[in-house]
């Protein structure tokens, strides 16, 4: 089949190369020049394990284009995405779908014969039906259809998402474009992958709801952590103890510094001001966007505290800024907070990063950056570990104890086993551990 995907960001880009491999013709579009000629270069705007052999395998064997200009990708497309970015909208935290509607009003001008118009983006309840009002506005006479098909793609893991997926939601009004997304997404029929056909403002709920639903479990664990500390017990095991139990499954019971990434922050937002709109809040979601707001700045306190209860003139290393592993995001990420709480207690901040150093710049001010955790411990107070890459989770302590001005280390991702460092004559604090 042959695809258009409108947006080259994140999820535009890892689903299109991914269609590519699947034998589909696409031409992912986008309006930045400067991104389009680093893809067509072989240089990936993001950092996403596996993407840049992907996306080049596909271009070698012509499946997978580039282009500024939807109008011919369009033309020549059975099935148009619109993978555009749905920001939070400043003063009010609806999702902004700006991009959305241009990418509507650009589409209907550009169509073809019949053609379905799928949203991949993230969009709250009814954007399909302002789509296809759009595209009815500008071209009454085009033959199309609207469809919703949301995106579970886990940044680190997209590409095994994309091609193992747990399931394929599809919001369609209308069978025959059922069958157009049935047979595209037919390459995954010998992965058993269910195919979910339900209708447009169904499948634009579930994705919100699925977000909310994991952003609840982790801001639930981190309370209970909290809770931990105080009575003496460990909140890893309590997950593991829970965990365990069908119902409620062991993912996203980790607890941390809270959530942050391209999605759970905003689309939680969204889904409150869509059920505030709606006169029926979800007061669940709302607490577990505040409890986890709270998280991130109650962390830099928590390293204060391992550092006596001062750190003004002290000298801490931040090992890990992206909001998770394995990519190079900083969007809402935990360390942004922790940072900041730190530098408003006087400390001076060196931090690192495997992939986020370049994005950590644009977000962070009055940071120094070293290449790896050791320049990063050198002289500091204290070393925290805020994102859980595999390069922090076997350092040499021995190494660090003599590096730095003090043997102080806060993890807040519970990397390491608090009897082993102490042992070692490390002074170390966890979350949720004793």
């Amino acid at each position: 089949m042959r695809v258009a995907m409108i947006g080259s960001g994140y999820v535009g880009l890892v689903s299109g190369a991914c269609f590519a491999e699947f034998g589909h013709e696409v031409c992912c579009v986008d309006k930045d020049p400067e991104k389009i000629a680093a893809l067509e270069a072989g240089r990936m705007p993001i950092y996403e394990p596996g993407l840049e052999d992907l996306v080049r395998r596909n271009v070698q064997q012509r499946r997978l284009a580039f282009a500024t200009d939807l109008t011919e990708a369009v033309a020549d497309a059975e099935v148009a995405f619109i993978a555009v970015g749905t920001p939070s909208r400043r003063g009010d935290g609806h999702a902004d779908l700006s991009f959305v509607t241009a990418a509507a009003r650009e589409i209907a001008h550009a169509m073809r014969g019949y053609t379905v118009v799928v949203t991949k983006s993230t969009v709250p309840v009814g954007t399909g039906d302002e789509v296809e009002r759009i595209i009815r506005e500008e071209r009454p006479d085009a033959e199309f259809a609207v469809v919703s098909n949301p995106e579970f793609l886990r940044e680190g893991a997209a590409i095994d998402d994309f091609k193992r997926p747990d399931r394929i939601v599809v919001g369609a009004e209308d069978e025959r474009a059922a069958d157009v997304m049935r047979a595209l997404y037919r390459p995954l029929y010998l992965n058993q992958a269910p195919v979910i056909v339900t209708s447009r403002r169904t499948a634009e709920l579930t994705k919100y709801a699925a977000n909310a639903f994991l952003a609840t479990k982790i801001s639930f664990i981190n309370e209970i952590a909290d809770l931990c500390e105080k009575v003496g017990a460990d909140v890893q095991d309590v997950a593991r103890g829970i965990g365990l139990d069908n119902r409620i499954g062991p993912k996203f019971l980790h607890a941390g510094p809270g959530y942050g990434g391209s999605c759970f922050p905003k689309d939680t937002l969204a889904l409150i001001k869509t059920a505030q709109d709606a006169e029926c809040p979800v007061r669940i979601v709302e607490t577990v966007a505040a409890v986890n707001d709270q998280r991130k700045r109650a962390m830099g306190r928590k390293v204060i505290a391992a550092c006596g209860g001062s750190v003004r003139g002290k000298r801490i290393a931040v090992l890990g800024l992206t909001f998770k592993p394995n990519t190079d995001d900083m969007r809402d990420a935990p360390s942004i907070a922790v940072v900041q709480a730190l530098q408003d207690g006087g400390a001076t901040v060196v931090a690192t990063d495997p992939e986020g150093v370049e994005q950590a710049r644009k977000v962070l001010d009055g940071v120094t950056y070293a290449p790896d955790a050791y320049a990063c411990a050198e002289g500091a107070d204290a070393a925290v570990i805020v994102t859980e890459w595999n390069a922090y989770r076997a350092l040499d302590f021995a190494r660090l104890a003599r590096i730095m001005a003090a043997p102080v280390v806060v993890d807040l991702r519970n990397v390491y086993r608090p009897e082993e460092m102490r042992a070692m004559g490390i002074s170390y604090a966890s979350v949720g551990r004793h």
